[in-house]
């Protein structure tokens, strides 16, 4: 029997990091996305403690090429996905709206858009050769506070892709979830709230394990 095949973008850090190691512990091979390799590495140090297995893939999502490379790799070899977690974003510094810095707002438009098109129209291939494909994004309910403008925006726009998608395919195999995690301790959200008690965020760990339970009940339905 072919092994399951989960695709996790941003696997180096924060809820993917989790969420990747959650994955093997189910018994999935993780093919495991993000520009950071100590993290990656970190990543599958802990998932080979789990008694799992992974792919690292070293690469930056706004690279068309290397993107379009590791699905074709990924076809070479297993012929499908059958779990996509996109949980990559840039979070641009919070500022107000007219001092927004154009390189992070293009950086911002780039990676939490361009990409994540680009990202659903080169994995929807090899999630159609899965029996049960499923498909998960995150929303952020903060976008829409003050000073989010360059994050929010896009973040949104992210969110509405990926609506758009789910409702593409309601009455199609493909099961496309968005989620909305609890706040967590990492190092973004440390960025736009400093100061803030830790001890009341839920850690990613936690929140995986939370969130992985919904995963696997949409692609076992």
């Amino acid at each position: 029997m072919t092994k399951s095949v989960a695709l996790v973008i941003g696997a180096s850090r924060g809820l993917g990091f989790s969420i990747a190691i959650e994955l093997a512990k189910l018994g999935y091979h993780v093919v495991c996305v993000a520009r950071t390799v100590g993290g990656l590495e970190e990543l599958d140090d802990k998932i080979i403690e789990a008694n799992g297995t992974a792919t690292l893939a070293p690469l930056d999502i706004n690279n068309s090429e290397a993107l379009k490379n590791l699905c074709y790799n990924i076809f070479e070899r297993w012929g499908k996905i059958d779990i996509l977690v996109h949980s990559a974003v840039f979070a641009a510094p919070l500022s107000p709206v007219e001092h927004i810095d154009k390189a992070d707002l293009n950086k911002s438009l780039s990676t939490n858009i361009v990409a994540t098109q680009e990202i659903i129209s080169m994995t929807h291939p090899l999630l159609s050769q899965s029996k049960k494909p499923t498909a998960v994004f995150f929303s952020d309910k903060q976008s829409s506070n003050k000073f989010f403008g360059s994050y929010g925006s896009t973040k949104d726009a992210q969110y509405r892709l990926a609506q758009a998608w789910k409702k593409e395919n309601e009455y199609k195999l493909l099961n496309v979830l968005i989620l909305e995690p609890k706040p967590m301790s990492t190092s973004s959200r440390a960025r736009f709230h400093p100061g803030e008690n830790k001890k009341q965020l839920t850690t990613p760990s936690e929140e995986a394990k939370r969130l992985i339970k919904k995963v696997i009940q949409a692609s076992a339905s």
